[in-house]
């Protein structure tokens, strides 16, 4: 089975120190896995997005660690940077060919649905992925759904309608619906919609609003009790008298 591969480097920085890593051209990385020892390494950014894109988190990937020989991984936990949308960490997992694993398998559609087409429905898919049990060797990189089944509005695909194959156990409940799809909105819904939407924003600007006012009080409060603190001089202590000037020589 031909594998995607993927290089890394045993890595020496920690901490705050990724940074200079990130800018550098890399990102870092930590391998585990059943058994394994904690191995802290460096991968090069271009080549693990694109390996990334290509594996996502269901595929094997050979990972060549310098001199050693490859390792068979899966891509976990992948860290995203929010404004960049770039990868700035991900976890590696070793797995062993003969233990069975539990991965989540992402969901796709395919197809066209009546119930869409041509009653304008829409379409709502009610899980992204299912979990399944299955050796590393016989992974999937994704399970389709033909939505051309959605023919009226009363229609579902279940999780027992999904076709995965005999290797591979979906470990989900499978009464549970995958995909329907839902008829369009009336006007009076939505307008009932829209008003919920805005009494909704309403309150949350009330709340924020009283926020703001208890920060402003707690603040007064605090500039108050400062100047009074200033303003109040300290009570001079007085010195205590000399026994010997009370004495008349």
């Amino acid at each position: 089975m031909e594998m995607t591969k993927l290089n890394a480097q045993i890595r020496n920085t920690f901490g705050k120190k990724n940074q200079a890593l990130r800018k550098s051209g890399f990102i870092p990385a930590i391998l585990y896995g059943h058994k394994t020892k904690n191995i802290s390494l460096q991968i090069p950014h271009k080549d693990f997005e694109k390996v990334f894109e290509e594996a996502g988190q269901t595929t094997l990937v050979d990972l060549k660690i310098e001199n050693e020989n490859p390792k068979k991984v899966l891509i976990q936990e992948v860290q995203i940077d929010p404004i960049s949308g770039d990868a700035i960490h991900t976890d590696l997992y070793q797995v062993k060919m003969t233990e069975k694993i539990k991965t989540d398998v992402p969901i796709s559609a395919e197809g066209e649905s009546a119930a869409v087409k041509d009653l304008e429905g829409s379409l709502i898919l009610q899980k992204a992925t299912v979990e399944t049990e299955t050796f590393p060797q016989d992974l999937i990189h994704e399970i389709k759904i033909d939505i051309s089944s959605l023919k009226t509005f009363e229609d579902r695909i279940l999780v027992s309608d999904l076709k995965v194959p005999e290797t591979i156990t979906i470990l989900d409940n499978p009464d549970e619906v995958v995909a329907m799809v839902m008829p369009p909105r009336s006007e009076e819904e939505l307008a009932e919609l829209e008003e919920k939407v805005e009494e909704k924003v309403e309150e949350v600007e009330v709340e924020a609003e009283a926020e703001k006012g208890e920060e402003t009080e707690v603040a007064a409060g605090t500039e108050e009790a400062q100047g009074e603190k200033t303003a109040t001089p300290a009570t001079p202590t007085p010195a205590p008298e000399n026994p010997e000037n009370n004495n008349p020589r």
